[in-house]
């Protein structure tokens, strides 16, 4: 039997009954039938019935609601989307590219605007989000951003921040500069996800847990769509939502289509006065670095610091399992570079560590499907960006069931579909390829003091 996982500390401390809604148990007819009670389920789910209350919506969830990575992120609601702003430039010119970073800070705000409406209690704050250039070698990685955005006519929206008025803000060990982004938000997402499926189940919503989705049943024009269990079926008359995100690739007829790679976090006790005092951080910016390996920070409501980050290893046939949310070699890791970044912090407690897969398509960008013929709708690919994107993914998703005018049907991930990636074992030698290489290159870096270059393969094949 396999492990248990390891439930994050939001879910811990959600303010919420963990214990296990009813499992589907019989065939049932519906309006709409969702697989996924994470938030793109949950907010296709809302929007549809902020579109249309008269709808019937059952959702069928394999363990429990924020099971994945809506209910183990790093609590960031961020304007960042999964494809860089100079990269979407090269790609799709640049006023889609702009178009795409006005979506998302339209995501952030519009987060925001439900948590205010149904008065859901997530520990939000709308305090920015740091870049911080560990060195003054990466300065420049940071000036190349803000040039971007300046072409993209958007600087308004980001400020350069030197070594003083970072340290204003935070005290990080060797940072030498930041980039602000204004609009962007630290919440905890364990309390978002679980009441806005609370919310969801008052507007009339049934959502079964411990229902694990066998078989997706497409529709045509002489049966309707429909999602089967192991014990159960669901009928939809209108359509099905596929919203399993990075646990869609273990079903065999979507392999191929992303691929699960785990992010890890360490979480430390909370912290003194006297050691808030020693390194600031009033504001509750989340915070990153230009690190390709990537870190994410943020400090939680109750005074403890976040540290996240990628390491674990991908594994063979894309393979998920609880007993991989935990990786000590990638744990102690992030540890360690917690001192580096807050050496006077030395000796601090970390009281949990949790992980989980993030979705990536092979190229890097979200696919919001819709399928009218076979009436399924279908979202993946965020690529550890899912907090905001879902909300952008449910929204377009209920606009294209609904018949409506789709709010993106202009951006490049509607109605789009990444090629599939490489059938093993090419997918694991390649994607292990990229991780060590990436680590290989961040590691050469500060022991050099030089940025990295962006023209070995590695880092051409990783970008994004």
């Amino acid at each position: 039997m396999e492990e248990k996982n390891s439930i994050s500390y939001w879910l811990k401390t959600a303010n919420d009954d963990l214990r296990p809604r009813q499992a589907l148990k019989e065939s049932i007819t519906t309006d709409i039938a969702i697989l996924g009670a994470g938030f793109t389920g949950l907010w296709t789910a809302y929007y549809l019935l902020e579109k249309e209350p008269s709808l019937n919506i059952v959702i069928l969830e394999k363990n429990y609601v924020g099971f994945g990575a809506s209910g183990r992120n790093g609590g960031w609601c961020s304007p960042k989307f999964s494809v860089s702003p100079a990269t979407c430039i090269k790609r799709y010119g640049t006023e889609t590219a702009r178009q795409i970073q006005m979506a998302m800070f339209d995501s952030v705000t519009e987060v925001e605007r439900v948590i205010d409406k149904e008065e859901i209690d997530a520990d939000w704050k709308l305090g920015g989000s740091l870049q911080v250039a560990l060195g003054a070698h990466n300065i420049s990685t940071l000036e190349k951003a803000m040039k971007t955005y300046q072409k993209l006519d958007l600087e308004n929206h980001f400020q350069l921040l030197d070594q003083s008025q970072t340290d204003k803000r935070l005290k990080i060990h060797g940072a030498a500069g930041s980039l602000l982004t204004k609009i962007s938000a630290v919440l905890n997402p364990g309390k978002l996800v679980r009441h806005l499926a609370r919310t969801l189940e008052q507007k009339g919503v049934l959502i079964y847990e411990n229902t694990e989705v066998v078989k997706i049943v497409e529709g045509n024009e002489n049966k309707p769509p429909g999602l089967v269990a192991h014990k159960g079926a669901v009928t939809a008359k209108h359509a099905i939502v596929l919203a399993g995100e990075a646990y869609m690739s273990q079903m065999r007829d979507y392999q191929r289509n992303l691929i699960p790679m785990y992010s890890l976090i360490t979480l430390t006790e909370p912290l003194t006065k006297k050691q808030w005092n020693s390194i600031g951080w009033e504001g509750r910016e989340t915070v990153g670095s230009t690190r390709l390996s990537v870190d994410y920070l943020q400090r939680t409501a109750d005074g403890r610091i976040l540290f996240g980050g990628r390491g674990q290893p991908y594994r063979y046939a894309s393979k998920i399992s609880n007993s991989l949310d935990l990786h000590d070699k990638t744990h102690n890791e992030l540890r360690e570079r917690f001192i580096k970044w807050f050496p006077s912090l030395q000796g601090i407690r970390f009281t949990d560590d949790w992980g989980g897969p993030v979705g990536i398509t092979r190229d890097w960008t979200p696919n919001f499907l819709y399928n009218k013929k076979a009436k399924v709708a279908s979202a993946w690919g965020y690529a550890g960006q899912g907090v905001s994107t879902a909300n952008l993914a449910g929204r377009v998703l209920s606009d294209l069931i609904l018949d409506k005018n789709s709010i993106a049907t202009e951006l490049p991930m509607f109605q789009h579909t990444s090629r599939k990636w490489e059938p093993e074992p090419f997918r694991w030698m390649g994607v292990r390829f990229v991780q060590s290489g990436l680590s290989r290159i961040d590691k050469k870096a500060e022991l050099n003091g030089r940025a990295p270059s962006g023209k070995t393969i590695v880092e051409r094949l990783s970008r994004n």
